[in-house]
């Protein structure tokens, strides 16, 4: 549906633990040329589309999920020393089950930071169920008419790079980030304690991409706290690795971004002079 509506080629990888790199970059194979010899041709994996949807990712091998690595960071795959551009513009989203699932593999830390947002896919409500039931049942063939091109979604992501965002913001979005990094100057102890692993520079980034995107949605032309806030869990909780000891206890990682908020000052002359946070500004 998003892509008949965007107008963009899309294409769906179903990942199995017998899934292999190549069946999702693509790989060279041997062909016949015009003279009767041999010669090797790219055969596209497919990666190469606008619109990828990773479906179960974590049924993959790691060797598998680390094949996107490249393709979600540079847009761009390397097969037989050769790079290759994906298209333009490129967009992965995946879905993952549940890690107590049997022939589930834990994502690496470094893939899903290349994810932007991690949203929980809760059931339906009654009346979500019952029009999903009353539309797959029938024989209705409802058509997705296209509302965007490519290139006008590509003009809208640097519109969305051009909204401006204050030096207090950036140095709210770094307050809530840096906080979680064990062992750093100003970490709270209750993070110390029940983190085991922070967010890198990334979750500042889409932190605040997130939230210039969200301010032209509200109809704003600037970046306000509020909209960090907003973003912080889909943003922050798939980059945040708990403790044994929150684990046992029974803390979600949305528990630990939650604290974090209330704890983090928004209004600049607060934030700027707290004095735990000043270690952070000067570390």
């Amino acid at each position: 549906s998003l892509g008949r509506a965007f107008s963009l080629p899309f294409s769906r990888i179903q990942f199995t633990p017998d899934l292999m790199p190549a069946d999702v970059t693509g790989t060279e194979i041997i062909v016949k040329d015009e003279n009767g010899g041999s010669k090797l041709k790219f055969q596209p994996g497919p990666i190469f589309s606008s619109i990828v949807l990773a479906d179960e990712i974590n049924r993959a091998t790691p060797k598998t999920q680390s094949a996107l690595l490249e393709a979600m960071q540079e847009h761009t795959v390397t097969v037989g020393g050769e790079s290759r551009k994906l298209f333009d513009p490129f967009f992965v989203l995946a879905t993952q089950n549940p890690i107590e699932q049997e022939g589930t593999y834990p994502l690496p830390e470094a893939q899903q930071d290349r994810f932007m947002f991690k949203v929980f896919v809760r059931y339906p409500t009654f009346a979500e169920e019952f029009e999903i039931a009353r539309r797959t049942t029938s024989v209705l063939d409802e058509q997705v008419e296209p509302v965007l091109s490519g290139e006008e979604i590509m003009a809208l992501q640097r519109l969305v790079r051009e909204v401006p965002v204050s030096d207090h913001v950036i140095r709210y979005t770094l307050s809530l980030v840096r906080q979680t990094r064990v062992g750093e100057a100003g970490v709270p102890d209750f993070v110390e304690q029940q983190v085991r692993w922070g967010a890198g520079p990334r979750a500042v980034q889409f932190l605040i991409l997130g939230a210039k995107a969200r301010a032209l949605l509200q109809g704003r032309t600037h970046v306000n706290c509020e909209d960090i806030h907003a973003l912080a869990k889909p943003v922050l909780r798939h980059r945040l690795v708990l403790s044994f000891t929150a684990e046992s206890e029974g803390l979600a990682v949305d528990d630990i971004i939650d604290r974090l908020l209330a704890m983090t000052p928004t209004r600049e002359d607060e934030l700027t002079s707290h004095a735990r946070l000043q270690k952070i500004f000067a570390s």
